[in-house]
């Protein structure tokens, strides 16, 4: 501590002096976090190709007719590099377009259904996800949206064009050498779990997360026999973090009253134990295949909670609005928003991390990456990427 810039009182004790030190300290904003080292353990992929709902929906949605879920308008867009609405559910870009972008596979990741998307997008890969989507196949039903088994589907039809119009080696080489990104579950608990009785007049929570963790298991076997190898699967969020959930419980002002939901918090950790044990089953199960668990939780948690460490100043309401409820329809270019202070944010609207936030936990997933493949080579675990 530099010497003060007044003389200290002739009889101060060393007691004082000691005092004066630990109310500085305390009284000091926390340091910040700093980013995760580099990836050193990764190899080249060929293409990203994404599964799930919104929080990886690029745009498909916005070619659906009846799709009730769209962000196709402003303010959505509005720091993407075309300052544009896109079809993506935040201000500018999205966890796959970044992550794409870090591993130098691509700027963007474009949807599949994009009825203009050049041929050439093929090869470096594209987004099935859909916005509403989830694995019970009850939850798209309720927004009309891709269910992720016609997910699958499309992704057997990209299959079927690539070898159309590049031949099978590289369709193969393509498919067998993409990551493929999955964040899909949250709308089956807040929008239809939490909300709607027909599921808990069948299931109990755990027998809840079990019904999804089969389907799971399904959906993953059924990307293996087209072709994917290597597949990061996002567990949960803290879904009681959701400033859409705090006002669902009707937590509303002041703002520093609200607090995370605990026992959907705790759901969604019981959850994604289980999904850990379930991946990691599938992956010593089938040959040549990296299946590893993505931890969106704890950063978003950690986000949430300690928010001057990350350089935001806000994180228990989107920027759009008031923050509290708005979110697709009720985000609209009448809305006004955070303006310039989105990149102080954690969420954009009510449900989704603005740009700033997914930043951050992009680099957290590539570590994550990088050190499932780093202890697979610790462990002389064979890839199929060597």
């Amino acid at each position: 501590m530099p010497p003060p810039a007044f003389p200290l009182p002739g009889r101060i004790t060393a007691a004082a002096v000691a005092l004066i030190t630990i109310l500085v300290i305390t009284a000091t904003p926390a340091a910040a976090r700093p980013p995760p080292p580099p990836p050193t353990h990764l190899p080249k992929f060929t293409a990203a190709i994404i599964f799930g709902d919104s929080t990886v929906d690029t745009g498909n949605n916005n070619y659906i007719t009846t799709a009730v879920f769209k962000a196709d308008h402003l303010p959505y867009g509005e720091n993407f590099p075309s300052e544009t609405p896109t079809g993506r559910f935040s201000d500018g870009r999205l966890i796959p377009d970044l992550i794409a972008s870090r591993l130098a596979i691509k700027p963007a990741v474009p949807p599949y259904l994009d009825p203009q998307l050049p041929a050439g997008e093929l090869r470096t890969g594209v987004a099935f996800a859909s916005s509403g989507s989830g694995y019970d196949e009850q939850t798209p039903e309720l927004t009309f949206s891709v269910s992720m088994g016609r997910q699958v589907e499309m992704f057997e039809e990209y299959v079927v064009r690539l070898r159309r119009d590049f031949g099978d080696d590289v369709a193969e080489e393509t498919v067998g050498g993409a990551l493929i990104l999955v964040s899909a579950g949250t709308n089956d608990f807040s929008d239809n779990y939490y909300n709607l009785p027909t599921r808990r007049l069948q299931f109990n929570m755990s027998g809840y997360q079990d019904f999804l963790l089969q389907r799971v298991e399904k959906f993953v076997k059924d990307v293996y026999a087209a072709g994917g190898r290597t597949l990061f699967i996002a567990g949960l969020p803290p879904i009681g973090c959701l400033p859409i959930q705090m006002s669902a419980a009707l937590q509303f002002l002041p703002l520093e009253a609200r607090q995370c939901i605990q026992s959907q918090n705790a759901d969604s950790r019981a959850y994604n134990e289980k999904l850990k044990t379930l991946l990691h089953r599938l992956e010593a199960s089938l040959p040549d295949s990296v299946i590893a668990y993505a931890d969106v939780f704890d950063p978003i948690l950690d986000m949430v909670s300690q928010p001057q460490r990350y350089g935001f100043v806000e994180a228990k309401r989107g920027c759009c609005g008031s923050g509290l409820l708005e979110g697709a329809f009720l985000c609209t270019p009448l809305t006004p928003t955070c303006g310039d202070l989105s990149a102080k944010y954690v969420f954009f609207d009510s449900i989704h991390p603005s740009e700033a936030a997914n930043k951050i936990l992009t680099a957290n997933l590539v570590h994550q990456l990088d050190s499932h493949y780093a202890a697979r080579s610790r462990s002389s675990v064979p890839n199929h990427r060597g």
